[in-house]
């Protein structure tokens, strides 16, 4: 996965206005199309509307002309954009065929267009065009979440759509909430019944869910929240990126209790790390929290898909039913038995501090007892803890430093300076806390400049590494207007 570019190569415009508007951020040598039938300086005009009425299409089908003209200009396969319309007008004969014979009269036409613009990377079907979101809600899907609730807030609701959609197919029950307090509440009764469950939201929303979170620290809940990141405070910048909450996050909730925080970078990792993050909450029976961006949320790449097959995470549930059972029993490693209620045995939980049988206690022998043991999971999920990607030459004189999204920037900056002589490397970290400093301290300390690459004012992910322990010094790069990093933005801010 690479980077979003800063100004586009190929502009469409189907009207003037959009003309107007987009044509000052395309790149100078962008090439523009333009629905029209007189030239224009530095613009191709082709008469889209022209071309669907004589395919026997209406006017509104320019735009297929037009998609059809780009396919052709790329000479990407034109099956592909003709299985795409038949999917999309499914169940509608007479408007599919009128779209293939538009899209292809376009696509003859883009044939014979001659520009500097060539396809970027071979395409597949367009079936294997997937968002971050998406790959997330099939993860959870495949991983065997049966319960999905949310209040919708942008752009975290692209998940909860995904999985209503897969809903039937997976057996899921999908429920808007009234609002995020209810969303995390319900999800901790799911998996307190024993049902792997999550939801989704935003900064805004996450920021109801706080006493939910510390609930389900109390009950050793193995909870799922999504945390699709956007630029606050308040409502903020709602259909813009970035990577402002991560010690939000990390810090939510009241009192002391673990939790693990993760990061995708590409598609891919969306689907990999929602699967470790469901199977590491319920092995340790902790909150897991996953942090993307709108960016990735929307982002569309193609790829090949990764697979669809139903299969359940462990839920680490014990076997059989046990003559006696108590839900918080000390442990050496702080995790107890975790059964579920109707199995045999009597399961109690509570939201006050608890004996080992869960029942509530003022005893402050009793509390030590148990908030030790709760603390003492930090070894396990410290040991589980996923080291960062290193990529790019192992002498390197200056290293990137990044997490989440802006994993594909990141890359492409490196291959570009190691294009040209240098010597660049990229650490991208897909695991936030908890963090390992004695095992992350001889990857960061060695005899290079380190740059911390975020998408924040203030460079949170630099300050909790010092705070695991990295002492040395690091620069800041930091992007927060919005939108997402890219290479040529790295290329003007990073000072060698």
């Amino acid at each position: 996965m690479f980077g979003l570019k800063e100004r586009p190569n190929l502009l469409l415009a189907l009207n003037e206005t959009a003309l107007e508007l987009l044509r000052e951020h395309t790149a100078s040598d962008a090439v523009i199309l333009l629905d029209g039938k007189e030239d224009r300086s530095q613009v191709l005009t082709i008469d889209f509307t022209g071309i669907a009425k004589q395919s026997g299409g209406m006017d509104i089908m320019s735009n297929t002309v037009a998609a059809g003209t780009v396919w052709g200009l790329l000479k990407y396969p034109l099956e592909f954009l003709e299985d795409f319309l038949r999917r999309e007008f499914a169940g509608r004969d007479e408007i599919i065929e009128k779209n293939l014979a538009c899209a292809a009269a376009g696509y003859q036409k883009g044939l014979t267009l001659s520009t500097n613009l060539t396809a970027p990377h071979p395409v597949r079907n367009p079936a294997s065009v997937m968002t971050g979101a998406a790959m997330i809600g099939l993860a959870a899907a495949t991983s065997g979440v049966k319960f999905v609730t949310a209040y919708p807030m942008s752009p975290s609701t692209a998940t909860l759509t995904s999985l209503a959609a897969a809903s039937d197919r997976y057996g899921i029950v999908v429920e808007q909430a009234e609002d995020e307090i209810a969303a995390v509440n319900m999800i901790c009764g799911a998996v307190y019944a024993g049902v792997p469950a999550m939801t989704t939201t935003s900064g805004g929303g996450f920021a109801l869910m706080a006493e939910g979170l510390s609930l389900a620290g109390m009950m050793e809940l193995p909870i799922f929240i999504l945390v699709a990141q956007r630029p606050g405070p308040a409502t903020g910048m709602p259909t813009r990126t970035a990577q402002e909450d991560l010690k939000f996050v990390i810090n939510a909730g009241h009192g002391e209790f673990r939790r693990i925080v993760y990061a995708p970078g590409s598609h891919r990792q969306c689907y990999d790390l929602t699967r470790v993050a469901l199977e590491t909450a319920h092995r340790f029976q902790v909150p897991a929290l996953m942090l993307t961006d709108q960016y990735l949320q929307d982002a569309e790449t193609n790829l090949e898909l990764p697979s669809a097959e139903y299969r359940p995470i462990d839920r680490g549930l014990i076997e059989g039913e046990p003559e006696t059972y108590v839900r918080y029993a000390e442990s050496p490693d702080g995790v107890s038995p975790r059964a579920v209620p109707g199995h045999g045995v009597a399961v109690v939980c509570d939201s006050d501090e608890h004996d080992e049988a869960g029942h509530l206690s003022e005893d402050f022998a009793v509390r030590i007892r148990q908030q030790e043991k709760r603390l003492r999971k930090d070894a396990g999920l410290l040991e589980a803890f996923i080291m960062p990607e290193v990529y790019g030459a192992d002498d390197a004189d200056i290293a990137l430093v990044c997490w989440g999204s802006t994993y594909g920037a990141c890359r492409e900056y490196i291959d570009i300076m190691n294009a040209g002589g240098g010597k660049f490397a990229m650490i991208h970290f897909s695991q936030l806390w908890p963090l390992p400093g004695d095992r992350l301290k001889p990857l960061l300390e060695q005899p290079r400049r380190l740059i911390v690459v975020e998408g924040n004012a203030t460079g949170q992910f630099r300050a909790l590494l010092r705070e695991a322990g990295i002492s040395r010094e690091m620069i800041k790069v930091s992007r927060y207007d919005g939108l997402p990093i890219t290479a040529e933005y790295l290329t003007a801010e990073v000072k060698l």
